[in-house]
């Protein structure tokens, strides 16, 4: 059982905040910057904690949102099938009936009135208004509704409203500090320990270079990237210069300033 389980590293006490959390059925924002493992870290403890829902369905349903999700994606819309007009549950909804953990992810990009939706599920009501069909759903039991957002890089028209936030216990994510961003990559890519602990001090030295304009640092998940290049013989500065240059920046002077970084780590 324990071999199916996704790795995921703990920083602090995220997980057993969220254990704690998922016993008290109380919904959960995960907050920090793209790629630092906040949608590992739900896979995770989904598979430690929940276990398998009563009809087989998935126990995590993951949403991807985006700004022209509407209510009818989350919740569900009739459909014409033949000589029928048939009902389809949305993801939102098919998490609520069968008790699964339903992630929303980047929730921001979502509409405003998108997300005023999930308001009924994180309070002690735990329903789902179903409009079109004149129905309250009650949340089976397990449900539970967790969100996820980068706080470092929408703009301010598409942060979280108040009225969201205060309903949820949020878990702060970071970047891991350098030895243990060394061990996460070696143990993603297989590459040599030493090599994975050089990437990571580039990591934390390309993400110093935010306070020169960068608009974000280098993920976890590029150092990874960077890694498994390497392991299939692509040149260390080759494979930095695809896995970190290119992908954090178009402007020419930030990607020098970059490749200059990786020249140090990797001369």
């Amino acid at each position: 059982m324990t071999r199916d389980i996704p790795y995921y590293l703990p920083i602090g006490e995220e997980i057993e905040l969220f254990r704690a959390a998922f016993e008290c059925r109380l919904p959960v924002l995960l907050k920090g910057p793209t790629g630092c493992g906040k949608t590992r870290f739900i896979e995770h403890v989904t598979r430690r904690f929940h276990g398998d829902t009563a009809d087989g369905a998935p126990a995590l349903i993951t949403v991807a949102c985006r700004e022209d999700l509407t209510g009818s994606d989350l919740v569900g819309r009739y459909l014409i099938k033949g000589d029928d007009t048939v009902w389809i549950d949305g993801p939102l909804t098919q998490a609520v009936r069968s008790g699964a953990i339903c992630y929303l992810d980047e929730v921001v990009e979502a509409r405003k009135d998108t997300t005023v939706l999930i308001h009924p599920l994180t309070d002690h009501r735990r329903i789902l208004p179903i409009d079109k069909r004149g129905e309250i759903l009650e949340a089976h039991g397990d449900f539970l509704l967790v969100i996820s957002y980068n706080p470092g890089y929408q703009s301010v028209l598409k942060d979280l409203k108040p009225s969201t936030r205060q309903r949820f216990v949020a878990i702060e994510f970071s970047y891991p500090p350098r030895d243990k961003e060394a061990e996460i990559v070696a143990h993603e890519s297989g590459i040599a320990a030493d090599v994975a602990l050089e990437l990571a001090g580039l990591g934390e030295k390309v993400r110093n270079l935010k306070a020169s304009g960068l608009e974000e640092g280098v993920s976890t998940r590029l150092l990874i990237y960077a890694a498994r290049l390497m392991r299939r013989g692509v040149s260390a500065r080759a494979a930095c210069a695809a896995a970190v240059t290119r992908a954090l920046s178009d402007d020419p002077e930030t990607e020098r300033a970059i490749d200059e970084l990786c020249s140090t780590v990797f001369p």
